[in-house]
Order: structure tokens, then sequence, then C-alpha cells
């Protein structure tokens, strides 16, 4: 068995802990450096014993000792999330992060006063100082200031995270920063929505433009065969057309909801495919 008597608690994250000995209330965990961590015993899993390892989330309570988990946040340090305001106190908001004890934006971490029920982007982060779980607003020294390797095309995991004249500002993979252009766009993103995006252009001042639209699927002649071919194996039919959602379009078609009006546009006019209310039937 791996020895991990020294190892670092990444306080925040998943950690795989060895049990080093089991009490009436729980288990200890050997934290190394950090000492003992107790997992209470509603989180511990059936048939557990001394020696053993299991992989446990490991935050810190209320009063300020860690404790380790079972429970899965709904992010973790080191990752950006949107998450809802559960209450707020005069040591500032506490958001619902998925665990027992609520995670804490103090007021200088916000760019404005939160507001219980609504939620915000934020960066979730150990702060060593305060030895607390936290998370900020004023995530930008948190951003790689490295310049980016992307190539164009790829496929990459964006978070939505402010509404701009121009268009939505989206975190990419955790690290940067990049513009879906409204043009891009074939109805309204959500803040706080995730989903994949491609890079469409890393310009000279290492800005990032994005766009939700395979890069191969730019022309309307490529897409017109992913059309006919969905349509081929879907029996001629689909219950696609103008109302559909843009999240279905991209699911079914890999392409934005703007890309796929004109092009099955392009289709009718053809006389390859007939459009009616309820979808769209290939003819040919």
């Amino acid at each position: 068995m791996k020895n991990l008597t020294n190892q670092k608690i990444e306080f925040g994250r998943v950690n795989t802990l060895k049990v080093i000995r089991l009490v009436d209330f729980g288990v200890y965990l050997d934290g190394g450096e950090s000492g003992d961590i107790l997992m209470p015993k509603r989180y511990v899993p059936d048939g557990i014993r001394e020696g053993d390892s299991v992989d446990v989330f490991v935050y810190i309570d209320s009063e300020d000792r860690p404790v380790a988990t079972t429970e899965k946040p709904y992010a973790m340090a080191g990752e950006f999330a949107f998450l809802a305001v559960k209450s707020v106190s005069r040591f500032g908001a506490f958001l619902d992060w998925g665990v027992a004890k609520d995670l804490l934006v103090p007021y200088s971490e916000q760019l404005t006063r939160m507001e219980e029920g609504k939620s915000y982007v934020v960066y979730i982060y150990y702060d060593a100082r305060s030895k607390r779980m936290v998370a900020t607003e004023r995530y930008g020294s948190f951003l790689d200031n490295l310049l980016p390797k992307y190539e164009k095309g790829e496929a990459v995991q964006v978070l939505v995270s402010q509404r701009t004249p121009l268009g939505y500002r989206a975190i990419i993979n955790n690290k940067h920063t990049g513009m879906i252009y409204a043009s891009e766009v074939g109805s309204k993103l959500r803040i706080g929505q995730q989903l994949k995006a491609y890079i469409l252009k890393v310009r000279d001042d290492d800005k990032i433009d994005l766009t939700l639209t395979p890069l191969g699927y730019d022309k309307v002649g490529d897409l017109k065969q992913v059309i006919i071919r969905r349509l081929q194996e879907n029996g001629g039919r689909m219950r696609v057309g103008d109302k559909t959602d843009p999240e279905t379009i991209k699911f079914a078609f890999g392409c934005s909801k703007k890309a796929f009006k004109m092009t099955i546009g392009t289709l009718y006019k053809q006389g390859i495919i007939n459009i009616d209310n309820d979808g769209i039937t290939l003819l040919q």
C-alpha cells in the first residue's frame, strides 16, 4: 500500500487518505502534515477498516478544523462556479456549494453586495492566511496570465461569466477568459451556463475569441450533409425547426441555431427538405 503519511492535504479538493482509527462518531484519517482528520460517522462507507484508503473531500469546518466527507461539492478549490447565496451576515455572503458548511465570500471579495437567493460566478480557493475556504468575485489574479497555447478550432469547456455590449465573456477551462460575440449566439446565453465552445482566434493582444459552432461546420455545404445524414438516420423526419431551443440543435447537429436556420433554408430552396410547424422532412 502506498505510504500517504507525509502527504500534504489539498484543502477544498478530493484527497486519498488512510484510515488510522475507528471511533464511535466516525473515523480518523491520516492527514500527514495537517494531523489526524475526522470523517464524521454519517459519511463513513460501510465496511471500512483501519488501513483502508478512501477518497474524501477535505474542507474547513466552522471551528476552523479540517473535516473529511464523501459528499461531492458543486465545485472545488481552483475552479470557477455559479453558486447561489444561502444567507448574508456581517462577515459576508455564504454560498451553497453542496457540502455541510457553506462557502464564505467576504465583503471585500464581492464586486457588489451579494443578495440572498441570487447566484454569482465565483472562484473558490483555500486562503492560507486565514486558513479558510473562501470564494471571490475578484478572480482576475487567479486566471493564467501566460500566453494561451490554443489551436484554432480546439474544443474547450466554458462558463459564461458576464454579459457585455459585444456579447458574453466566458471562462475557458478554468484558466483564461474569452469572448463569445453576439453574432455567434443564436439566442441569449445564461450567466453561469456551462457549455462546449471552440477557439476561433487567439489575438495578438492574447485575447481569445470563441465560437459555439465547430469550425468544420462554418460552411453551409458541410452542415447540409450533417443535417441530411441525421434525417436519414431518423427515418427522414425530425421535430426540429425555428422554435427549437439552441441547446437541442447543438446536441443534434453540433452547430449554432443561427447556422442551422440558414442551412435548412438553403436545403428548402433546393427542394431537398420540407419545413413545417412541427419540424423538417427529407424529400429526396
